[in-house]
């Protein structure tokens, strides 16, 4: 529409401006010995042509350029039926600019004229590709495995390969060891603070690790008081389940926890006096969530129940009365994901229970429900979980 009115109104402009000049070359007609005098005569014929017949400077510049012969031959049927037939023209655009319906009429006319001529079918087939996309530096770069090491103080290093002792590489007096991940060097490397912030740092601008590293605070700025507390390395669609020793948690995507400027993210809404629990990598879809408090209740259902968030504070996972946790009685102490099916062997001190699938049935229940405390099982240490698939809860090496 707006293309066949731009083409409208420059065809109006073009007749316009003809029937301007016909007006003037009529009014040479019918003066036409007196205009040839001027144009004969006169060192200036143009405002002297101007100024005798009240002609505009366009007018008087079409009859000049007119040879003398020409302007001789200047008939006025033949001005009078050309500017006839451009008046109607004239009329014809107004009243189609001026008319919705009659641009309507037009549009339509024009389309079915196109279909006839052009309906045939295509002589060339039509090929879909992938639209291009720019390549980032960051897609350039080699994809080689490196282990990223972390310390106690914070100080942060990158090895290549994954067959490194981290807890045995060289640390500064009075540091050592805190964590490890493994990943490829075309990958960011996710830290996570006690507040809740997510940072991502790309391992090619870490220092090697044949030195000592460098503070991570010289590439992050982590709020006042705050510490690195989790390092991960994933495939941008892994999911995570992220959650907090209040008993909240959601599942997200690695690429969710993934920001580049030196502030990072918020990532996780943290109640009063909460921490963040160590992110556990969810393996499938079917996976159960065993959710284990400080004082040993259990509680398991699907990590599906879980809604799917990019930050947030999540939905309750275990109900942990406020009270106790005030009191510092009670809490979130451990997360796992496992298959379904699983078998589990619970650590209490010097001892080991072992769980089968029927006996983890008395601990399944709703989302967000108190939990289960199984005679025995008071403050669980650890668990093992016994299944193909063995789900890992907490960073790679710790």
């Amino acid at each position: 529409r707006d293309t066949v009115r731009r083409r409208l109104n420059y065809r109006l402009e073009k007749v316009l401006k003809r029937l301007h000049i016909l007006e003037g070359l009529l009014v040479a007609f019918l003066n036409i010995d007196e205009v040839i005098e001027i144009i004969r005569n006169e060192d200036e014929p143009k405002p002297a042509l101007m100024s005798r017949f009240g002609l505009t400077e366009t007018q008087a510049e079409a009859i000049l350029e007119l040879k003398l012969r020409h302007l001789a031959k200047l008939e006025e049927m033949k001005i009078r039926g050309e500017q006839s037939e451009l008046e109607k023209e004239r009329d014809q655009l107004q009243g189609i600019l001026a008319s919705e319906r009659k641009m309507n009429n037009l549009l339509k006319k024009e389309l079915q004229a196109d279909a006839q001529a052009y309906g045939d079918d295509r002589r060339s087939p039509l090929q879909e590709r992938e639209e291009a996309k720019a390549m980032s530096e960051h897609d350039m770069l080699p994809s080689e495995p490196v282990t990223i090491v972390l310390s106690q103080m914070g100080w942060v290093r990158s090895a290549k390969g994954h067959d490194i002792d981290a807890p045995g590489l060289n640390y500064k007096a009075g540091d050592s060891f805190k964590a490890a991940v493994k990943g490829k060097s075309n990958q960011p490397v996710v830290f996570v603070d006690s507040t809740g912030r997510s940072y991502a740092i790309d391992p090619i601008t870490l220092p090697s690790a044949r030195g000592q590293g460098e503070p991570l605070t010289g590439k992050l700025t982590l709020p006042p008081g705050a510490t690195v507390d989790h390092m991960l390395m994933e495939s941008d669609d892994q999911k995570l389940l992220m959650a907090s020793d209040a008993g909240y948690g959601f599942v997200c995507t690695f690429n969710d926890l993934v920001a580049r400027n030196r502030a990072g993210k918020a990532l996780i809404t943290l109640p009063e006096n909460a921490h963040v629990m160590p992110p556990v990598v969810i393996e499938d879809a079917s996976d159960m969530l065993l959710a284990i408090t400080q004082a040993g209740r259990m509680l398991m259902f699907p990590v599906s129940d879980l809604p799917q968030l990019s930050k947030g504070k999540g939905n309750k996972i275990i109900n942990i009365p406020s009270a106790e946790a005030a009191r510092g009685e009670d809490g979130l102490a451990q997360l796992y994901v496992l298959p379904p099916q699983s078998t589990l062997t619970i650590h209490v001190g010097k001892r080991k229970i072992k769980l089968r699938p029927e006996e983890l049935q008395k601990v399944t229940g709703e989302r967000g429900r108190r939990g289960t405390l199984m005679r025995g099982l008071q403050r669980i240490d650890r668990v093992e979980i016994d299944s193909p698939r063995r789900a890992s809860s907490g960073d790679s090496e710790e």
